[in-house]
């Protein structure tokens, strides 16, 4: 029989992508052999034991990475360093330690310095989710025709890197290699400024007069409720993501201003053609979303 990709597994934080993974490693035996849960909560624990998607679960972080070959850290990023400095002493020399955060350059920063020697570090940050959070929103096919990158830091151990995209492509992500300052950027724009823009437009729509409020959610449209799907995703991990992220947030929040700045002078002063050409160029973008299968 083959040995598994990883003979143990620890996964650190089971909400949404913890418990993803988990059972990916559950339907796929060439994945992982032993599964560990470890997760401050112990009603997640006791709830990954019912629902058997780990072998083994504690509160304890650092005895569950204790003989890991792989730890997988997806808790929200402002735990991040807290969870590595419980963890650092108790992992094996050469160990691999990865995680699923959406923001790079703060994981680089919190986690590589309580890692010790002979452990390889390889961030990661599958494109993937929904708006439900817990050990029991998870499903195996999350990852499925979605984008994984991976932000190795400079002389990352190659085979360990290897490993780790290994792992995604199996679960079915295609694999993409970036430096994280330059992840971020893209981030910011792709992912962290619609969920601003979400946040924001719903919470207007919770400041209206109360019998307007009630108008908008009834007739709601598909517009609408597609930014209140984004904007019921985890308020803590969005809080942790703009915070670690705030530079290059708060740079395309600016570019962002100046163009609806732009398209509101537009508006005020009939300019058809402006509003049109705009209309017309961001409607090829969705086209090519369509196309590339991410939809």
């Amino acid at each position: 029989m083959t040995s598994p990709l990883f003979p143990r597994v620890t996964i650190i934080g089971l909400g949404l992508i913890g418990s993803s993974l988990a059972r990916c490693f559950r339907v796929d035996a060439s994945l992982a052999g032993h599964v560990t849960a470890g997760d401050r909560s112990q009603a997640v624990c006791d709830r990954v034991l019912e629902l058997g998607i780990a072998s083994a679960a504690t509160t304890d972080l650092g005895a569950s990475v204790e003989g890991a070959d792989l730890v997988i850290m997806a808790v929200p990023i402002g735990a991040y360093a807290d969870v590595a400095a419980a963890i650092g002493a108790h992992l094996k020399d050469g160990a691999i330690v990865t995680d699923v955060g959406s923001v790079k350059q703060a994981v680089v920063r919190d986690v590589a310095p309580h890692l010790p020697d002979g452990v390889h570090f390889v961030p990661g940050h599958p494109i993937a989710g929904t708006e439900h959070s817990g050990p029991d929103a998870g499903f195996a096919e999350l990852f499925r025709g979605r984008w994984c990158i991976l932000t190795p830091p400079p002389g990352t151990n190659g085979a360990a890197v290897e490993r780790v995209a290994e792992l995604w492509r199996r679960v079915g992500s295609t694999l993409e290699i970036m430096e994280p300052g330059h992840h971020d950027r893209v981030l910011a724009i792709t992912s962290h400024l619609p969920h601003l823009i979400a946040y924001t437009i719903v919470g207007t729509a919770t400041d209206l007069e109360e019998h307007l409020q009630s108008e908008v959610i009834r007739f709601s449209a598909s517009g609408f409720r597609d930014f209140t799907r984004i904007a019921a995703s985890d308020p803590v991990m969005w809080r942790d993501i703009f915070l670690n992220n705030r530079e290059a947030v708060l740079e395309i929040i600016q570019r962002f201003t100046e163009d609806l700045t732009a398209l509101q002078r537009a508006i005020r002063w009939g300019e058809g053609e402006t509003l049109e050409a705009l209309f017309t160029r961001t409607r090829t973008i969705r086209r090519s979303i369509i196309d590339a299968k991410q939809a």
